[in-house]
């Protein structure tokens, strides 16, 4: 399963209700008292970094404050590494999602924004939870600095410190959550990850999401299948015991096909290796190393019509 940690976390918190189930336990409880929580909906799209959604993902809420007429944004990100700097790139998605607010609304004022960030840790992460932590200010100068140091707080919501028992919210928020605690802390064949009474209450859709998740993880299987045969309702079990069957069958599948595609790669970059060869004498061994890294099949065809055309090595190796 590529990206399983976003896969998991989107597709249970995409739902407004299970967010909400979650947040309103983790929030200041002025801040969750003030919040409608009915009116909350999902905003399309993402504002993260394109190269850091390889261990994040983010999702963007629209709620409205109880007795007044004003929007509030909740910024709900979930985050697999340790990163002292989060501040500041949650400032550059906050500007973003004002300039997105700007282009619909006509208003001049902007909404306010709660960045609240997920981490999926197996130990406490020591940062400091705001933006002006990250800036050097001279203790002499604060005073005279502080006006022009730009500030805001964010929720650091971390998993390593929350027991599996004390994770709030819906069925679905509740076993995704614990099964990502689980996944980090090696845990995911513990007891509160196999939690019948909230697993029978789970959609179709999270409960295949979840076994998934765990068969894609470094297991011992046997012992999975240990605790799918005992589960106390043969309903559960027998449809547990499907979907593993089912998942086990596409993931053989998947690693046949991608057998496959791994051998055309490596039959399409040894033909240009040994192409250039023939025609330019012995290829070095850096452009080697960067030709068998080249996996995309595309380039891999247009790097085998420049191996025919080029005039030396060095017009290739500008290609690659």
């Amino acid at each position: 399963m590529h990206q399983p940690h976003d896969k998991l976390f989107k597709m249970g918190f995409s739902d407004p209700e299970t967010t909400a189930g979650f947040l309103s336990s983790q929030l200041p409880p002025a801040l969750t008292a003030a919040i409608d929580w009915s009116s909350l909906r999902l905003e399309p799209g993402s504002f993260i970094d394109s190269q850091f959604r390889q261990s994040e993902s983010d999702l963007l809420f629209h709620a409205r404050a109880r007795e007044h007429a004003v929007a509030i944004y909740l910024l709900f990100e979930h985050q697999t590494t340790e990163d002292r700097q989060i501040a500041l790139r949650l400032l550059r998605y906050m500007a973003r999602i004002w300039e997105t607010h700007l282009k619909r609304e006509t208003g001049v004022l902007l909404p306010v924004i709660v960045p609240v960030v997920l981490a999926q840790n197996d130990r406490s992460w020591v940062i400091k939870a705001d933006l002006a932590s990250l800036l050097e200010i001279p203790v002499e100068l604060e005073a005279v600095l502080r006006p022009f140091v730009p500030d805001f707080a964010f929720r650091l919501i971390q998993l390593a410190e929350i027991p599996f028992e004390a994770i709030a919210g819906t069925p679905a928020g509740i076993m995704i959550l614990r099964t990502l605690k689980a996944e980090r802390s090696g845990d995911l064949l513990a007891d509160p990850v196999w939690d019948e009474s909230l697993l029978d209450l789970l959609p179709r859709l999270i409960f295949e999401m979840l076994l998934r998740y765990i068969l894609h993880a470094d297991i011992d299987k046997d012992d999975f299948d240990n605790k799918i045969n005992m589960f106390q309702k043969a309903e559960t079990r027998t449809a547990a015991m499907s979907l593993a069957e089912q998942l086990r069958q596409e993931g053989r599948q998947e690693g046949r096909q991608e057998g496959r595609q791994e051998g055309r790669q490596e039959g399409r970059q040894e033909a240009i290796l040994a192409y250039l060869q023939i025609r330019f004498g012995p290829v070095p061994k850096g452009l080697v190393e960067a030709m068998r890294q080249v996996a995309d099949p595309t380039h891999l065809e247009s790097l085998q019509r420049v191996s025919f055309t080029c005039a030396s090595i060095d017009e290739f190796a500008a290609a690659l």
